[in-house]
């Protein structure tokens, strides 16, 4: 009698979920950040961490943030069921690792991921920064902007995060975006989404007024609605650019939902409402992308964590054309 043929579903789960080697997002395959590597396994997406929160002004603990959100991040599977679509399908996703942290000293910390994710982005992929603070944003967008000149940039934030510097300090978490300028971002190609006015200084709106970076405030997602702030933050950072730049700052979200992070806020995003906004703005596709301010050590669960890891997948899947 003929052996029966056993067809394997790839997007299902095959053990405990929490069992296996620990380490990657996903339980992708981990490949170093070489270019030439990355295009022999034919990779469109790679993870990448940078567990460095040395710059931060509040709590601390995003250092954390890649490995909790590689953690809980088995709860997911690579394929979504409402949308039809596989992430190993669409982008053949592998983890890159983390960076190498140089204790203490940001400049070769960032040199070091700056070097990672310019061989991901010479390779094709889409860089899939997990934080570490919001500093880590600056070696990202260096990076992108190495291989784009005209890049646009869409942060969703509870913080404008354009301090000129931080005591003197021009590598803080406060400073992500004045950075990217530094580095070549057209300022007036700049969206910042979802910012409180009560968590930002003068000095602050002051530089997005003098150089005409676009503010959209948390009231005006609730007076207008996501879409509204999808459609203007398009509008602003695609409009004669080479694409565009997303980071995301889980500080965003209502402290309801994010309350391991460094800044939790109050009477900020829904998850939902980041969901979306994340999705509108991948849709069209991204030069990189990073998820950042995580902190697990400081959320008595993983939930703040498993929506960094959610916005990670949303993010690849809607750049890679998932479609509702």
């Amino acid at each position: 009698m003929a052996q029966e043929q056993v067809i394997t579903d790839t997007t299902m789960w095959t053990s405990l979920l929490h069992s296996g080697l620990a380490g990657s997002f996903l339980k992708l395959p981990h490949l170093a950040p070489d270019a030439d590597l990355l295009r022999e396994h034919g990779a469109r997406a790679a993870i990448y961490g940078i567990p460095w929160d040395s710059t931060s002004i509040s709590r601390t603990g995003a250092n954390y943030g890649p490995r909790g959100i590689r953690e809980v991040s088995c709860q997911f599977l690579t394929y979504n069921a409402t949308l039809d679509f596989d992430l190993v399908e669409a982008l053949a996703p592998v983890d890159c690792g983390d960076a190498h942290v140089v204790l203490a000293n940001a400049e070769k910390t960032f040199a070091n991921a700056e070097a990672d994710l310019s061989q991901i982005i010479a390779a094709g992929a889409l860089p899939v920064t997990l934080g570490g603070d919001h500093s880590v944003t600056i070696p990202a967008v260096r990076a992108v902007r190495e291989h784009y000149k005209r890049p646009g940039l869409v942060l969703i934030d509870t913080h404008l995060d354009t301090a000129p510097d931080v005591g003197g300090e021009l590598l803080n978490h406060c400073c992500p975006i004045t950075r990217a300028v530094d580095a070549g971002f057209p300022p007036e190609k700049i969206a910042l989404v979802a910012i409180n006015g009560w968590m930002n200084p003068r000095a602050e709106i002051n530089y997005c007024r003098e150089r005409g970076i676009t503010v959209i405030w948390l009231e005006d997602i609730w007076e207008r609605g996501v879409d509204s702030a999808v459609e203007q933050a398009l509008a602003v950072a695609l409009d004669g650019t080479d694409g565009l730049y997303l980071s995301v700052d889980v500080d965003s979200l209502d402290a309801a939902y994010a309350v391991g992070t460094c800044v939790p806020t109050p009477g900020g995003l829904t998850s939902r409402e980041i969901i979306q906004l994340v999705r509108g703005i991948a849709a069209q596709g991204l030069l990189g992308v990073d998820v950042v301010e995580a902190a697990p050590s400081l959320d008595p669960t993983s939930a703040t964590s498993g929506l960094a890891g959610r916005i990670a997948l949303d993010a690849m899947a809607f750049h890679a054309g998932a479609k509702m």
